[in-house]
């Protein structure tokens, strides 16, 4: 479904504004190809980030793939390998400004430019009442889940301009329209990227880059575990949205 997601982000030029139901499928007999593109997309060692890479991957790109600790690195690097998949990996916490550098410079100088960014980098330190939450949780969670969000695009698009154009995606969250029961903190960061990508997308439109934003359900990772508990098993019912932009071709 999030490899589905994704590609139909890169793929299609939807109408302004418009929210839809997306239904699973698969673009196996899709003509389009990423062949000779470079995709950054961070946290992709698992779960839906990883999921991301292999579909980009699939289609041709050269994906780079990131996290804090190099032996997931390395796993989902063999992984990608064993695939056929071109792949460059390195450890990134996009919380850290050196490290998000470090990560766009790399991507640049082995790959020769970035042509999409996937943004997919998230925590989520707390869990309860969301009037039980501290000062430093909220920190934490706005400063990953979406400062670093913008500073890591504000590093990329220069990038994606030279090469004329580009993608940027955010993945957000159906929380982000739904809050999710003890998830306050969390659901207000996912609402946050939709703001985001709507204040995104037609200032970088001036330079062909396109701006989306997927909102997925409750995807079985272990970044979901928490909440994918009998107590709150409503939660695995949700739609996956995903919610588009216009701009230029």
């Amino acid at each position: 479904m999030l490899r589905c997601l994704v590609s139909r982000c890169l793929l299609t030029n939807p109408v302004a504004g418009q929210t839809r139901k997306m239904s699973g499928g698969s673009l196996a007999g899709s003509q389009s190809s990423l062949a000779g593109k470079v995709a950054i997309v961070t946290a992709s060692t698992d779960g839906i980030g990883l999921a991301a890479a292999q579909a980009l991957g699939q289609r041709g790109a050269h994906v780079v793939v990131s996290s804090r600790r190099q032996s997931n690195v390395d796993k989902a690097v063999a992984l990608l390998q064993s695939e056929k998949i071109q792949v460059t990996g390195t450890t990134c916490n996009v919380g850290n400004s050196e490290d998000r550098a470090r990560l766009v410079n790399m991507t640049v100088e082995q790959c020769g430019g970035v042509d999409i960014f996937v943004s997919n980098a998230a925590v989520n330190p707390f869990f309860g009442n969301i009037m039980d939450s501290t000062e430093a949780v909220w920190d934490k969670i706005l400063d990953v889940n979406v400062k670093s969000a913008f500073l890591m695009t504000q590093l990329v698009v220069p990038h994606l301009e030279k090469r004329g154009g580009g993608s940027v995606v955010f993945v957000s969250s159906v929380a982000g329209y739904q809050p999710m029961q003890a998830l306050g903190p969390y659901s207000v960061s996912k609402t946050a990227l939709l703001g985001l990508t709507r204040a995104l997308a037609p200032e970088l439109a001036q330079s062909h880059i396109r701006v989306n934003c997927v909102a997925p359900g409750i995807i079985k990772t272990t970044f979901s575990q928490a909440v994918r508990t009998p107590s709150l098993s409503i939660l695995s019912s949700l739609p996956v949205y995903s919610f588009h932009f216009t701009y230029p071709p």
